[in-house]
């Protein structure tokens, strides 16, 4: 079933030792029996056992997101396989969540430990029963790549709970503030809270921008911006919402322009915090480094950089949504390291899940609630995920993958310009941007029609991309993708361009 990357893998293992010293890092290194090029062995992708399995499904659960159905027993490395044996190169990666690669071999040892078995089948309470190991754990995990400046942690289960504990720890960060230092709650909060009425409930607000996608429960899906279909028919806080840069591009062309833009979306920012004060105070902004699922807009550092300052200015604490863009896709670890804070500008909150697959907050020790209870529930994560979490860290510094991945996005950010500029891309191909944000790229095509097209048509060639916004295509490959995905990829995007 497999094209195998075998003969590849013997080459390299029969190189001398001073020459694989030298050498960069290649998936083969983590995946020696990884596909070395996609097979699609049906006429449809999905093919009819998957549409069959995707019916079977549709008797008890809704199957009208199904993409394909993987064998995930069969997929390897950057390659997914689907239940009708087509081997697929994968550069969206399960929506941006899988960091290293399917059935890694190092990965699968991890899951045959008694270690990860027992933290598998004995999932603990963890706020009120965690682990002897627990510390070690996190200490040695998840928070040796803690943001700067951030030493406290909260687990939890997904990006959208992450997101909502960041926004209760804000909240009630903020009130204690009011209050002042040491004092406790009033008989007055305590009843009015019962009620859902002020003060007890108070009327603050959370911040979020125009095409921002936090999340789908309550408070994440009040802050989310992108989509109305995840919205409509839901009842949602009456939160504000700021618009965001909506850059030209080239950018080198395009500066006087976007400055200005970036100019009159700070003003706007700053005018909804000073008007909110009167009504609904903004106790938290929350921005995502490149709004994802919205569309993969960007702004400039310096633009990131001033909303933190005036958020500060305004007494609103700032959370940074790294689900998406966090663990190393951008070429940093955290793409808002890219945004030149200083000591002290750090954000309140960095918010992870997905390629991280724990979740939770990194936040500052002052923004501890003031009693237990308060932000906590039964799981509050889960140990089998905070140890594979661990393990990931660990190969990704092993091998150097943040770096790896930072070089493999200019090298694919080049050879996409260039096919871009070609007859097969020509008039086809809009605005493409990530260029310094590792294999974080994207760009448009002409309608949504069209990008759907453009997808449809990769994977019947062999290649799983994805989209977002209203006509973008989004690139989400993996750590290991490298220079010979990179050719796959380029070649099979020529291909079907020019038969669009």
């Amino acid at each position: 079933m497999f094209v195998r990357a075998s003969t590849r893998a013997a080459a390299r293992l029969q190189q001398p030792r001073h020459v694989l010293a030298r050498r960069t890092f290649s998936s083969l290194d983590l995946i020696p029996d990884e596909p070395s090029r996609p097979n699609v062995v049906t006429s449809a992708i999905p093919g009819p056992k998957g549409v069959a399995l995707s019916m079977e499904i549709d008797t008890f659960q809704d199957s009208r997101t199904h993409v394909i159905v993987p064998d995930y027993e069969q997929s390897k490395g950057n390659y997914l396989v689907d239940a009708d044996g087509n081997v697929l190169l994968d550069v969206f990666a399960q929506i941006s969540s899988i960091a290293i690669g399917y059935n890694v071999p190092s990965l699968l040892e991890l899951g045959r430990t008694d270690e990860f078995i027992k933290a598998a089948l004995n999932r603990p309470a963890l706020g009120s029963f965690p682990p002897a190991q627990w510390a070690e754990w996190i200490k040695t995990g998840l928070l040796t790549v803690a943001p700067k400046g951030l030493d406290q942690l909260v687990t939890t289960l997904c990006g959208s709970s992450a997101n909502e504990t960041a926004f209760k720890a804000a909240f009630m960060a903020y009130r204690a503030k009011e209050r002042g230092v040491g004092a406790d709650f009033s008989k007055e909060d305590m009843e009015s809270c019962m009620l859902n009425q002020s003060p007890g409930s108070p009327q603050l607000s959370v911040l979020s921008f125009k095409s921002g996608f936090h999340g789908r429960l309550f408070g994440s899906l009040s802050a989310t911006r992108s989509k109305a279909i995840h919205k409509v028919d839901i009842p949602a806080f009456d939160w504000p919402c700021a618009p965001f840069p909506e850059l030209k591009y080239p950018l080198e062309e395009h500066v006087a322009e976007n400055e200005a833009e970036e100019k009159r979306c700070l003003e706007e920012f700053e005018r909804i915090l000073i008007e909110n004060k009167k009504t609904r105070p903004v106790a938290a902004v929350i921005i995502e480094p490149i709004l994802s699922e919205g569309g993969d807009k960007h702004a400039s550092p310096a633009f990131f950089r001033s909303l933190r300052l005036k958020a500060r200015e305004h007494g609103a604490f700032f959370i940074v949504d790294e689900v998406q863009t966090g663990v190393g896709a951008t070429g940093t670890f955290w793409a808002h390291e890219k945004w030149g804070l200083k000591e002290g500008e750090e954000p309140d909150f960095v918010t992870f899940s997905k390629k991280m697959q724990a979740a939770g907050i990194y936040h500052k020790k002052e923004t501890r609630p003031n009693a237990p209870y308060r932000n906590y529930n039964t799981w509050m994560g889960d140990p089998m995920r905070a140890l594979q979490a661990r393990k990931m860290i660990q190969l990704i510094k092993e091998h150097d993958l943040v770096s790896h991945t930072a070089a493999t996005g200019a090298l694919l950010a080049s050879k996409l310009k260039k096919l871009f500029a070609s007859p097969a891309a020509s008039g086809k191909i809009l605005n493409f941007r990530g260029e310094g944000s590792g294999t974080f790229l994207s760009w448009d095509l002409e309608t949504p029609a069209k990008r759907d097209e453009f997808v449809a048509k990769m994977r019947k060639a062999g290649v799983q991309i994805g989209g977002c916004g209203e006509r973008t295509v989004r690139l989400r490959p993996m750590l290991t993708f490298g220079e010979s995905h990179v050719g796959v990829l380029c070649e099979t995007m020529e291909k079907v361009l020019g038969e669009m």
